[in-house]
């Protein structure tokens, strides 16, 4: 695995093919351009080798997870600390479930949960751009078909969403829903999944939350009424004054939510990899001791900081990192070896987990060259892993603002390594 990923460089990405798969997913000139000119470093040029071990530790470790959320007591400790709204269940999962681990051949840790993942129509579009110039790696390539499995599956995931929240009438229309989406840095994703929902006779828009209105006991974005809000705002509790309609409605039931709040709380607050982590805790909770070693042994111990523990964490900063409670994005997020005492005093007045340093995976992209780190995120629903895909870059967290870094497929590392050398 590691030598892989120093020394293999025969499989790149295939920049024509890419422009032909994005134009192709679009159905119209221009995706391509866009995402040069929006995102150059969106998709990277090498792909990740990891231990098939791994990849099979990193499912059973979303099944775990999983089994503990289902618990009653997890959902009620967890939602006693919560927003308000998260109380209220829609009935529906949540989609695009994201687990972020650090994998390398002596290291392995889940390092966050997301309930709103971006990226998985993106990475369907890389899995038909690559290529590769030797029979031992070029087995392990992405077909065609499983790209188009994964779309398969994400159209099946909406309308399974739909069913578990009571609905017997045919899903029709979805929102793509995000603040100023012709603004944000994935705008071309909202496009790719916009064609792709149209591609399976469901009406779909790219809206703001200001767009749209609750009226009659439904939601619309002009004169559509809309049946699903695929979510990619931020504001997890729906807090802000311009998601007020969009709030209204998902208490209402008037349209269906998702990712919704109690999915982000249930998931994705950073408080919950404290529990996690924590052996007394899921002993209180009644999870089974083989699951308990699971999460124990691959989730780094977690705290939330506080009063009690500051001084100590201080000290042990060097070995930590500090992520806000809500965060998301790596926004707001350091390394403790970075930490000032301007922005420790920020952490303390803010809402903090301490988590234990994972060092992540490196990947050599050309000879003579520095190592790009990685992290892998698993798209997962319903407790079984939909795409596995690294992200690679430099700093103290993913940014996609990194030459040469970016989406980069996953390949499970083959026997013997590989075939050719080339760079």
């Amino acid at each position: 695995m590691a030598a892989l990923n120093s020394q293999c460089f025969c499989i790149s990405l295939d920049a024509a093919a890419l422009h032909d798969a994005l134009e192709s997913s679009l159905g119209q000139p221009g995706l391509f351009d866009l995402v040069r000119e929006r995102c150059p470093y969106l998709f990277a040029a090498h792909p990740v080798f990891i231990a098939p071990a791994q990849l099979e530790r990193m499912a059973e470790v979303i099944r775990a997870i999983e089994s503990v959320v289902a618990l009653p007591a997890y959902r009620e400790r967890v939602l006693a600390r919560s927003p308000a709204i998260a109380q209220h269940d829609p009935g529906a999962k949540g989609v695009f479930f994201g687990y972020d681990f650090h994998v390398t051949e002596d290291g392995f840790g889940l390092i966050e949960i997301n309930s709103n993942a971006g990226g998985a129509m993106l990475n369907a579009v890389l899995a038909r751009a690559q290529r590769a110039c030797c029979p031992a790696i070029e087995q392990l390539l992405p077909t065609t078909q499983r790209a188009e499995n994964l779309e398969a599956s994400i159209i099946a995931m909406f309308h399974k969403e739909w069913a578990l929240a009571g609905y017997k009438r045919p899903l029709r229309s979805i929102a793509i829903v995000d603040e100023a989406p012709e603004q944000q840095y994935l705008y071309p994703e909202f496009l790719l999944f916009q064609q792709l929902f149209q591609r399976h006779d469901l009406q779909a828009v790219i809206a703001a939350p200001s767009e749209l209105t609750l009226r009659d006991g439904r939601l619309w974005h002009g004169e559509l009424s809309i049946d699903l809000v695929y979510n990619r705002l931020t504001d997890f509790a729906l807090d802000e004054p311009s998601n007020a309609s969009l709030r209204q409605a998902h208490l209402d039931n008037a349209t269906l939510i998702t990712p919704h709040p109690q999915t982000h709380a249930l998931y994705a607050d950073k408080r919950n990899l404290a529990l996690l982590s924590d052996a007394q805790q899921l002993q209180e909770l009644g999870v089974p001791e083989a699951t308990q070693a699971l999460l124990l042994a691959a989730i780094p111990h977690t705290e939330v900081v506080d009063p009690a523990n500051a001084e100590r964490l201080w000290r042990e900063r060097k070995r930590l990192f500090f992520k806000p409670c809500a965060g998301y994005g790596s926004r707001a997020a350091y390394r403790g070896d970075k930490l000032t005492q301007r922005v420790w005093q920020e952490i303390l007045a803010g809402e903090y987990v301490a988590q234990a340093l994972v060092v992540p995976g490196q990947r050599v992209m050309a000879r003579e060259t520095p190592a790009l780190k990685f992290d892998l995120r698993a798209y997962a629903y319903d407790s079984q892993v939909q795409w596995l895909a690294a992200r690679l870059y430099q700093g103290q967290t993913t940014n996609f603002r990194t030459p040469g870094g970016g989406f980069a497929p996953v390949y499970p590392a083959p026997e013997g390594g590989c075939a050719t050398n080339c760079g």
